[in-house]
């Protein structure tokens, strides 16, 4: 990919005043970092999802074929999930706001328990259009958030932080009931949020697999998920903006989510990862009549719902465990153009007793022109290879990021190495620094 003439002169000042070429600092122990762990998330029973959608769909049948804003089919649907969480012990809130000359509705569930001053939210918009039933969209992401909070409840989760589920009206007329429902929190709760997952259309037919790049904490929880399914996954660009995440997003929560595709048409490079049709859309009944429970693949349905537990069981119910040591190498390597060997970054461990553990993280820090030329990973010390930045994030500058890696089967001790290879001409960069924390 190419850069501007004045971006191309900007990272050759930076790699002078980094003194590129002459750091040779060795790697140093710097201290401890907490760490984290969670119960084990469940598996999220796909019958259990599907029977939500055929309720969905029978609510759409007897009301005029939708579950439109302003129309019987929604508030049908508001009432069928309020009944199932409040007598699954959540405490439940019935928003009321109006718009298009109708009453619309917001659900809002909330777990007992955690700490009241970090929420971790996840929520789904329950209208459809009026032309259809809308089980895609949205009755999938609704459905597989309904589930998980009624997993929550079977597991008798207690959370550290304060768990909220919503169910939101009116997304299809321009996010009303989202943007009202944050419009009309406070400062001091906005504050409250550690996080917003959104879900979208989490079931198209011919899906994709597309994380939010928002959070970067919540984005590569989502990562981690798939990665250790196998399915590799996208950044999200098609829904961007257009789903209730930026309600939340613009007034500064963090934000993350999954979908699998709308109107956008499969490549091929996507059907050969992924399977499924190329030039075809990922939905081709989106906002139709057609969008109903024959519009589902059952294995994006699942795979989805499963990561949604997985996220909210990581994020919202780890507890500290006792830090391990952490160590460092500051040393700059500098990143050749492509088509320029991979480079390597080097870190010696000792003193650390038996594996690493499942929860390894490395922050990396790369100063780069292009961080989607780059291709990052961790060697172990006998040369098992994990993956960490594969060419995402666009045109932006640099990576800085902290990854949590299953180096379970690693031993701790022996020398690791952060490995990156530019992959695409004319971008420039160099390793700043990494470290690994055990």
């Amino acid at each position: 990919m190419s850069l501007s003439v004045s971006r191309r002169l900007a990272a050759v000042t930076a790699f002078a005043v980094a003194g590129l070429f002459a750091s040779t600092a060795p790697a140093a122990l710097a201290a401890p970092s907490a760490a984290a762990a969670a119960p084990t998330p469940p598996d999220i029973p796909l019958a259990n999802v599907k029977a939500h959608l055929t309720q969905l769909q029978s609510i759409a049948t007897a009301n005029g074929g939708n579950r439109a804003h302003g129309r019987a089919g929604y508030k049908a649907s508001i009432d069928y999930v309020k009944g199932k969480l409040d007598a699954a012990g959540f405490t439940t809130t019935l928003q009321t706001f109006t718009t298009s000359g109708a009453t619309g509705y917001n659900l809002i569930a909330d777990w007992p328990g955690g700490d009241p001053n970090s929420v971790l939210m996840a929520g789904a918009h329950l209208d459809s259009v009026s032309s259809g039933a809308g089980i895609n969209d949205n009755g999938s992401g609704s459905a597989a958030v309904l589930e998980t909070a009624l997993a929550v409840s079977r597991a008798g989760l207690q959370p550290t932080k304060h768990l909220r589920f919503g169910w939101w009206g009116a997304e299809e007329l321009g996010l009303i009931g989202s943007k009202y429902y944050v419009n009309n929190l406070p400062d001091t709760e906005r504050a409250k949020f550690s996080g917003y997952m959104n879900f979208d259309m989490i079931g198209s037919p011919n899906p994709g697999y597309f994380v939010y790049d928002d959070d970067p904490t919540i984005e590569q929880t989502f990562k981690n998920y798939f990665t250790g399914l196998g399915v590799p996954t996208e950044i999200e660009t098609e829904g961007d903006g257009r789903s209730d995440h930026a309600s939340f997003k613009n007034v500064g929560i963090p934000v993350g989510g999954l979908f699998t595709g709308a109107s956008n048409t499969k490549s091929s490079a996507q059907a050969q990862k992924w399977g499924g049709t190329a030039g075809q859309a990922f939905d081709r009944c989106y906002h139709s009549s057609c969008d109903n429970t024959a519009n589902i693949n059952d294995t994006a349905l699942d795979r989805n719902s499963d990561a949604i537990a997985y996220a909210i069981w990581n994020l919202g119910a780890a507890t500290p465990v006792p830090p391990g040591p952490s160590f460092e190498n500051t040393a700059d390597v500098n990143i050749p153009d492509s088509p320029g060997a991979a480079v390597n970054s080097p870190i010696t461990v000792s003193g650390v007793t038996g594996n690493a553990p499942a929860t390894t993280k490395v922050d990396v820090n790369i100063v780069h022109t292009y961080r989607g030329d780059l291709v990052v990973d961790l060697i172990a010390p006998d040369g098992s290879v994990y993956n960490l930045h594969n060419r995402s994030g666009g045109s932006a500058d640099n990576l800085v990021q902290s990854y949590t890696v299953n180096a379970s089967a690693e031993v701790a001790n022996g020398i690791w190495k952060l490995q990156v290879k530019d992959v695409a001409a004319q971008d420039v960069g160099y390793i700043n620094s990494w470290k690994v924390t055990f």
